[in-house]
């Protein structure tokens, strides 16, 4: 695989060690059907790789099962179905989500906010692969992997008594942990090109984010993650009438994290040196040097030591051709 295409396989964005090691984790799951269990906060992007996992090996539908959202006397029905006059209002027999994964994939997004009776009922699913229908008196057997996702901490929730301890033994055969964007900070460059492409595919204009910008990003811890990160940059082209993001178009907490911390910024080499273009500035990286400079200089000196190719100079970047075109055009490049 060549890097451009590493930098976005499986669907993450990044380059830093806790992606890679994701990855290979994603592919290593993908080789049998054992339930996985994925952790980390909201917005890290669980959903994205319990896709992958489904997607690396496919085999049916993969059906995402909000638990959240699983509320009422309904419960059991959204999840296993019932039978046709089962209780007032059933007037026909109906499959739940359940019996809808059956032969592909299932994914219980924020487990960790099911009920202690339907997680009695999650249990059977997972130990004997079958499920009973509300009304019905017969069991069905189902081919299902199950993937489950929380941003709680389950250890703690089986102490308290909010969480089987059996279920969770039963999930947690291969655990995926999701770092939080603030420990990956160095791939936040990727990914506010990323969702930019993102936008222009969806027909918006093309946007830079000058030195500013990128600074305040940098600073900001990102409570919500890469989700926040999202919102934040379509909030950002949303309300932006020229070609360069705006610190004023920036929502209040970042121009307040940029403006608390702007005299400890100074320093970007830490996020620099992880940064797929750092390897192509010239001599050693300036403590005043931005990252949009640093690109600049990569560039030129890939297309130097290229004769001016631009596809191998992309691939000498570890970057797509369509975002080395971008660049060049952001930067006054010919």
């Amino acid at each position: 695989m060549n890097p451009s295409a590493t930098e976005y396989a499986h669907g993450l964005v990044g380059q830093s060690p806790g992606i890679v090691s994701i990855r290979r984790l994603i592919e290593k799951a993908a080789r049998n059907r054992l339930p996985v269990l994925l952790l980390g906060e909201s917005g890290t992007g669980k959903e994205v790789v319990a896709r992958a996992i489904h997607d690396a090996n496919p085999r049916g539908q993969f059906v995402p099962i909000d638990c959240g959202s699983l509320v009422g006397t309904l419960m059991e029905s959204e999840l296993f179905g019932h039978t046709k006059g089962s209780f007032s209002g059933a007037t026909e027999n109906k499959k739940g989500l359940v019996e809808l994964a059956d032969g592909g994939t299932a994914f219980f997004d924020e487990i960790g906010d099911l009920p202690l009776e339907m997680q009695v009922k999650l249990l059977r699913l997972l130990q004997e692969r079958e499920f009973r229908p509300v009304g019905s008196l017969h069991w069905r057997k189902v081919d299902l992997r199950i993937l489950a996702a929380t941003h709680r901490d389950l250890q703690a929730e089986v102490a308290a008594g909010r969480f089987r301890q059996d279920l969770y033994y039963r999930l947690h055969v291969m655990t995926i942990h999701l770092p939080p964007l603030r420990e990956r900070k160095e791939d936040i460059p990727l990914l506010l090109g990323h969702f930019i492409d993102q936008g222009r595919a969806e027909g918006l204009p093309d946007f830079c984010a000058g030195d500013d910008v990128m600074r305040a990003f940098l600073t900001y811890n990102w409570p919500g993650n890469v989700r926040e990160l999202k919102h934040c940059i379509d909030r950002m082209v949303a309300i932006n009438s020229e070609a360069v993001l705006q610190v004023a178009d920036m929502p209040t907490a970042l121009q307040q994290a940029q403006q608390a911390c702007a005299p400890q910024l100074q320093d970007l080499s830490d996020i620099l040196q992880h940064h797929a273009f750092a390897q192509f500035v010239h001599g050693p990286v300036s403590p005043v040097i931005s990252v949009p400079e640093s690109e600049r200089q990569a560039i030129l000196r890939a297309l130097e030591e290229t004769g001016g190719e631009r596809a191998k100079a992309a691939r000498l970047l570890g970057i797509g051709r369509t975002t080395l075109y971008r660049k060049m055009k952001q930067y006054g490049f010919d």
